[in-house]
This record gives C-alpha cells, structure tokens and sequence, in this order.
C-alpha cells in the first residue's frame, strides 16, 4: 500500500488561491491512477481532478476546469493541485488518492469517490469564504 499525505489547506477569501501537496510513501508506478478528490459538508465526495500516470487520460470535475490544474514532482514524489479563483462552494476536505489498477481512469474515479477504491491520505480541509 502507499500512504498518502496532504498539506496547504486552510481559509482563504472568494478569489484566492491556495496549493496543496500531496507527498507519497511507496511506490507509484506508471500505469496508477492518481489525483484529488473532495468531500463537502453533507455531500458526497467527488473527484477534482485526477491522471493516468502513464500519460494521456485525465479526468477534470467541470466545477473546477479553468482555475484547478494538476502537477506531479516524481523525483520529490509528490503531487500538486493549483486553486485558483476559489469559490466558497470550493469550501471542502480534500484528499490525495491512488491505485495500481488503472485500466478505466473514469471508472476508477466513480468507484473511489463512492466506494473508497484505492489508498487514501487522511485529508487537508479547504475553508473559502468571506
């Protein structure tokens, strides 16, 4: 298993930007699904963004295209999600989250989000408001 472990949440005005880290203990191979979720008061979790890490398919929540993007330092074995222009329905927990088996990135997406699939840190909240 890979543990998992996310940084930089906190409370931010509408319009601002924060960057979250997400740093890896263990192997992340090249065929894993990686990438952000998050979880709102009384809401389901859902994905934000997350990658192939083989290249090529990406999943983007259509809340956050435009003003979330991805990257990844695999020397540092770390992840990144950039927030810019935050909303205050931005306003969750947000977690890092794997898995090796990546054959459907979208698949994977549903099934972690609902089902918990994968390894998971334990979250870095995210306030937006005024």
């Amino acid at each position: 298993r890979v543990r998992l472990l996310e940084s930089g949440g906190g409370s931010v005005q509408p319009g601002g930007s924060l960057k979250l880290s997400c740093v890896a203990s263990g192997y992340i191979g090249s065929s894993n699904c990686l990438g952000w979720f998050r979880q709102a008061p009384g809401k389901e979790r859902e994905g934000v963004i997350v990658i192939y890490t083989g290249g090529g398919s990406r999943y983007y929540s259509d809340s956050v295209k435009g003003r979330f993007t991805i990257s990844r330092d695999s020397a540092q074995n770390t992840m990144y999600l950039q927030m810019n222009d935050l909303r205050p329905e931005d306003t969750a927990m947000y977690y890092c989250a794997t898995d090796s088996d990546c054959t459907d990135l979208f698949g994977w997406v549903e099934y972690a989000a609902t089902r918990g699939f994968g390894d998971w840190g334990p979250g870095t909240q995210v306030t937006v408001s005024s």
